[in-house]
């Protein structure tokens, strides 16, 4: 709140003191002094409010008396512009509280954010590495979209998904996903069994209609790639030498939850995933995103434009024409995870890749 005499209301009060003095209509401006100390509640402190006030109550007293305003009609609008004051004050006081509490929300919720989606570094294991999320409401910060990544004793795990509903419940959901997963990740060898411990906890806590749609991946000693894909969007995977392709499942598989109405499990996918190559995890809020002629942002043909062998850079490129495409604000929460393999050794980082063709075997 800004202490002192506050600007903007003072310029109003200025300016009914000389339409008064240019035109000489005493009670035709004398009631709009009130504007003053009502414009310095919505920005200034109950000390502005009452500066305006009794600076706007002074003149009024000083053109009243000049115009020759009744000693009764004056009364009654000094009366009224210190009653506009007393109520102003209020509820800049009222408006100061709304403010203390919504910043300790928002401390609140970055605190939250920081403990369900934790910062990623930009290398883990042998991969480089950038994250980009964005929640609907910039006041929550925190939303039912989800990752992690992390090193474990079985090779570098990551998860990227997406929770049904939105609000509260949904940031539950959240949180209940990744606290299985961290601690299955680092207990189980196998990436089924992983998902299998995820879908356990999801049956005993969700309700009946609720699900979360995602994608586990791995990368073991071995050398290979595995993904195991619930119902989630694709991931893309960017060769060094080749066209984007969605990493589509060799078998639909239900969402985390639904296990047992669809009546299978899901399978594992292994894929070489060698120097060079990428893989983008994200959400539904990239690919549903529409602009204002209702069309989808076709996030395949942005990672051609903008793939370099930096994540970080890529992201950063693909978020900015994210937003241009939806005119600045999304409209449902998105992630994006990169993960890139790079050669050893390692050179020209950021350098941009060439643009690919469809075509197998032209760079």
């Amino acid at each position: 709140m800004a202490a002192g005499m506050p600007v903007l209301p003072v310029l109003v009060v200025t300016a009914v003191l000389l339409a008064d003095l240019a035109g000489g209509a005493g009670m035709v401006w004398l009631p709009l002094l009130a504007a003053g100390p009502a414009l310095a509640a919505t920005t200034n402190g109950p000390r502005g409010v009452v500066c305006v006030g009794l600076l706007a109550a002074g003149l009024g007293a000083l053109l009243g008396v000049r115009d020759g305003v009744p000693g009764r009609e004056l009364g009654a609008v000094l009366s009224a512009l210190l009653a506009v004051t007393l109520a102003s004050g209020l509820a800049s006081v009222l408006r100061g509280r709304r403010e203390r509490v919504l910043a300790a929300v928002r401390s609140v919720t970055e605190t939250a954010q920081h403990a369900l989606l934790r910062p990623v570094p930009a290398s883990v294991g042998p991969f480089q590495v950038a994250v980009r999320y964005s929640a609907a409401a910039a006041e929550a910060r925190i939303g039912g979209d989800l990752y992690a990544l992390m090193p474990t004793p079985h090779g570098v795990r990551l998860i990227v998904g997406d929770v049904r509903g939105k609000g509260l419940p949904a940031v539950g959901t959240a949180a209940l996903v990744l606290g299985v997963f961290r601690e299955a990740a680092h207990d189980e060898p196998d990436l089924l069994a992983v998902v299998e411990r995820i879908e356990r906890s999801l049956a005993r806590n969700l309700g009946q209609d609720d699900f979360v749609t995602a994608v586990v991946a791995g990368y073991p000693p071995g050398g290979h790639l595995e993904v195991v894909n619930c119902g989630h969007t694709p991931p893309l995977l960017v060769p060094a030498s080749g066209a984007v392709r969605p990493v589509e499942p060799d078998l639909p598989s239900p969402p985390l939850g639904l296990r047992a109405l669809a009546g299978h499990s899901p399978g594992l996918q292994a894929l070489p995933f060698a120097e060079g190559d990428q893989l983008l995890l994200y959400t539904d809020g990239v690919t549903e995103a529409r602009d204002h002629g209702r069309a989808f942002y076709t996030l395949a043909e942005g990672l051609e434009r903008h793939v370099t062998e930096d994540p970080a850079r890529t992201l950063g490129a693909l978020h900015d024409e994210l937003l241009a495409h939806v005119g600045g604000r999304l409209h449902d929460d998105a992630a994006l995870l990169l993960v890139r393999k790079p050669a050893a050794p390692e050179a020209d980082a950021g350098r941009p890749v060439p643009r690919r063709s469809a075509r197998p075997g032209r760079r």
